[in-house]
């Protein structure tokens, strides 16, 4: 291809993106692009799949039938939002049996958040209010992405994560309503999570390698810290409504900005757990390979009907 094809393709990608257009799976996008967002897109997906195990553990001792079906329903939900995300990622021309043999191999990454252990009912709270209101207010500004098939799947995933956002409320709501032990155990669960919860971001601006080139093409709207900021100052109030403390106690309100400003975060913890250093990181990754081989049955019985239906389909067309 010669440099003044390559040029124009260039500069139509970069008018398409300017003008808040989308990019879709045919139009012409540099090499760098397609490689984030293969990157950005497989490590949602993986941390879909790796995240019903957490809360999977907790589908058998809910405290009641209706906290049981609910919870079974949000692990399903976790598993269909990793399946539009993997197909999002196949339109860039990468297959989700290489992504899921990466993942296995411990050569792509999932959200660190979910390498920590539930030791409670009431880490089912935590997730839902914690985790789940941070990754919504991460993925929002993603349906505005500059990649057509990645916005339209990330519509449909947050208005699910927003009913699981509401239901780790509720559950944590009833748990601070109810004996002081309940309202301990919430207490307990959300000074476990709400650091790893900050860290769910990202690193600082000054840190993330990505962050700048991922906003210049579209992919990202916010940086990490502005969306941080977002959540801390959403999550301030709600606890207030909880009656709870954020185990933060230099946690206080600036005036100058309006904002909520929080204590240092142990970057220390992120940066170990992101490695293969956290307390289920193993666990997590073991159980997920053993989930992998336990249902190759399944996906070579998919195949098999598959091509049978080909061999149908071209005798009847001959």
């Amino acid at each position: 291809m010669n440099g003044d094809s390559s040029g124009k393709q260039q500069a139509d990608f970069d008018a398409l993106v300017a003008s808040d257009q989308r990019i879709e799976p045919r139009d012409w996008m540099p090499d760098g692009y397609r490689k984030t967002l293969i990157r950005q897109i497989a490590q949602h997906a993986h941390s879909e799949i790796i995240g019903m195990q957490p809360e999977g553990n907790w589908i058998t001792r809910a405290p009641s039938l209706r906290r049981k079906a609910i919870l079974m329903a949000k692990v399903q939900d976790e598993a269909g939002h990793g399946l539009y995300l993997y197909s999002a990622a196949e339109t860039l021309g990468v297959d989700r049996a290489e992504l899921l043999d990466l993942l296995h191999a411990g050569k792509q990454r999932y959200s660190s958040i979910f390498n920590y252990p539930t030791l409670t009912w009431a880490d089912m709270g935590a997730i839902g209010w914690l985790v789940d209101g941070a990754a919504i207010v991460n993925q929002v500004p993603i349906c505005r992405c500059s990649y057509g098939p990645y916005a339209r799947a990330m519509i449909r995933i947050c208005k699910e994560e927003s009913f699981h956002q509401r239901q780790g409320f509720e559950i944590l709501h009833t748990l601070s309503n109810g004996t002081p032990e309940q309202k301990a155990m919430a207490q307990d669960a959300v000074d476990r999570w709400w650091w790893p919860s900050l860290m769910m971001f990202g690193p600082t601006d000054a840190e993330s390698p990505n962050s700048a080139q991922s906003m210049a093409w579209g992919i990202k709207r916010f940086s990490n810290d502005e969306l941080r900021q977002r959540f801390i100052d959403m999550s301030v109030p709600q606890a207030q409504v909880l009656g709870l403390t954020l185990p933060d106690p230099d946690l206080a309100f600036d005036d100058a900005s309006g904002h909520w400003v929080p204590g240092p975060i142990d970057w220390d913890e992120f940066y170990a757990v992101l490695q293969g250093d956290g307390a289920c990181n193993e666990e997590r990754l073991a159980n997920r390979r053993a989930a992998h081989d336990e249902g190759a049955w399944v996906r070579e019985a998919a195949d098999a009907y598959a091509a049978k239906q080909a061999v149908r389909s071209s005798q009847a067309v001959a």
